[in-house]
């Protein structure tokens, strides 16, 4: 995941909201597993509940999605909202549980396992966006970063291993993944809880902490490049580990006003994603250089690494991945199974692929234009 981005100037009408040290707390409340019973909604009057055509302009989301909130900026999309957005500058699990459960979020980016780990504390989500990468196993999110002298050269060296592990994160899921693809369970390894944040996972493997961790993002890059010399490797793990998600306050969604400001975000925040795939050097310049303070190599990998975004029409394949993550993580750490249905509102499920759709054809339709415009000229 990466960094969270620095305060930075937003546009007239709309500030970016500090929220507090105490969404700090996230990862201490979901690794307790505290057990309040689930405040689940009731899933079938949800979805039958129809959402309104019209956004009220006088409607108010607080969003955190800090890159999506820049590639609407360059994109100039962000001027297309027609309701009122107050940016928070936090994404991920931890932090966006803890916004939800104060009230003071209406949308967040995440992967997959945050939704679940809000289930299984009893806060009541909703995920109204998925997104994958196309061509998956070429372009993983993570791979695994192998300690100096550590002499793990495939899965099954694993056994016996210190291995980095956040629980409640992807990363703690793609490790279990991983850990049953291999043909181990977690109490074949050490498991060393430390938190996936920052440079933590680089820095330990270089100090002998762990010999094995989940680099993602440009860590992955960079690992090599700091400890490579020193016999520091990479070891793919040859699983999908791509999902992102949109994910709300069940209340958000319930909120008929809200429902519909939240159904014209994905709208839009999709066809950002396209934006960003096709502007790839006005991307690295304005997010990953501007905004995120890299070089522009760095950036260059990053799209490379990233690929091609897939938004699906249908959940069916995105629930299915759900409920698997559901069910490894259930017996692993003892929590209860559930019907992965309940994360998601398919009442969205359409809406970011039609939005898609749209744009690509109506761009399709402005090319094919063009070349008529053209071939007609030269024929005159």
């Amino acid at each position: 995941m990466p960094p969270s981005r620095p305060p930075s100037r937003s546009r007239a009408g709309r500030r970016r909201t500090a929220l507090g040290a105490a969404l700090l707390l996230g990862p201490l409340l979901l690794a307790t597993g505290c057990a309040e019973d689930p405040a689940t909604a009731d899933a079938a009057a949800l979805a039958d509940t129809p959402i309104p055509e019209t956004v009220s302009p006088d409607t108010k989301l607080t969003i955190g999605a800090p890159e999506a909130e820049v590639a609407l900026e360059l994109s100039g999309l962000v001027d297309e909202i027609p309701f009122e957005v107050e940016w928070a500058n936090l994404s991920g699990g931890p932090q966006c549980s803890e916004a939800f459960r104060a009230d003071s979020l209406d949308v967040c980016s995440a992967a997959e396992v945050p939704s679940i780990h809000a289930h299984w504390t009893g806060l009541d989500t909703r995920l109204v966006a998925a997104q994958f990468r196309q061509d998956p196993l070429a372009n993983p999110i993570y791979q695994l970063g192998i300690a100096p002298g550590a002499d793990i050269e495939e899965l099954s060296d694993l056994r016996g291993r210190k291995i980095a592990f956040s629980p409640g994160q992807a990363q703690g899921a793609l490790i279990l993944r991983v850990l049953a693809a291999a043909g181990l369970a977690p109490e074949d390894v050490e498991l060393v809880e430390l938190p996936s944040t920052g440079d933590v996972y680089p820095t330990a493997l270089g100090s002998g902490q762990v010999e094995v961790a989940p680099l993602g993002s440009v860590h992955i890059r960079r690992y090599v490049e700091q400890y490579g010399a020193e016999g520091g490797t990479l070891l793919p793990h040859g699983l999908r580990d791509d999902p992102a998600h949109l994910w709300v306050p069940t209340a958000s969604v319930s909120d008929p006003e809200k429902a519909a400001a939240i159904r014209e975000f994905v709208r839009i925040w999709a066809r950002a994603q396209i934006w960003v795939d096709q502007h790839p050097e006005e991307w690295i310049a304005g997010y990953y250089v501007a905004d995120q303070g890299l070089t522009p190599e760095d950036g260059a990998y990053l799209v490379e690494q990233n690929g091609h975004p897939d938004l699906p029409a249908d959940w069916s394949g995105a629930i299915e991945r759900q409920q698997q993550t559901i069910d490894l993580l259930a017996e692993e750490l003892g929590n209860e199974p559930f019907d992965a249905e309940l994360l998601f509102d398919r009442r969205f499920e359409t809406v970011a692929a039609e939005a898609v759709a749209a744009e690509t054809g109506a761009a399709d339709a402005a090319d094919e234009a063009g070349t008529d415009a053209d071939e007609e000229g030269g024929s005159r």
